[in-house]
């Protein structure tokens, strides 16, 4: 492995932990903290709260009334481990931040349905009467990564020129 992709692998694996470390601690923290109120939600701002939604869907809610954990837990491991071998293929350092946000944020969501059968979603945005799904790091680290992919792809990944081609 050449010195770019191991540079990128390790960068790329600790923005992976580092999302998963924030997840799950912020999850922990925040079930504990709305526990002790015994309240299912706090206000923050008139735009903000905190809540206790539990997920048994994906990202933000969607399919929640297809309750299939166990498919769910699947398929979100095949997508990460081949995101992890994207990773290792990978030279990019800023598409190894954007994969490692992704894989660190899958991981938080498996982990929660692991334990739980569902996933643990507490920040809660509304404004002028539209109400965004409820959601946590994990998906926010989902969501940044692949806008952060979809940039690079556009506008940093250089596509190869094959190699032997007749003219």
């Amino acid at each position: 492995m050449n010195i770019n992709k191991r540079l990128s692998t390790i960068t790329g694996m600790l923005t992976a932990i580092i999302v998963f470390a924030l997840d799950q601690w912020s999850k922990h923290y925040m079930v504990d903290i709305l526990d002790l109120l015994n309240r299912p939600a706090i206000e923050i701002t008139s735009f903000f709260n905190l809540v206790a939604v539990w997920n048994q869907g994906v990202s933000f809610g969607m399919f929640a009334s297809h309750n299939q954990p166990a498919l769910l837990i699947g398929l979100s491991s095949i997508i990460t481990i081949i995101l992890f071998v994207w990773l290792m293929r990978n030279e990019s350092r800023f598409a190894a931040i954007a994969l490692g946000l992704v894989i660190g944020g899958a991981t938080g969501n498996i982990c929660d349905r692991l334990k739980f059968g569902k996933v643990f979603d507490f920040l809660d945005f509304h404004v002028a009467g539209f109400h965004w799904p409820a959601f946590n790091v994990a998906d926010m680290g989902v969501v940044i990564g692949v806008v952060l992919l979809c940039i690079h792809s556009m506008f940093f990944d250089k596509p190869k020129l094959s190699e032997g081609k007749n003219s």
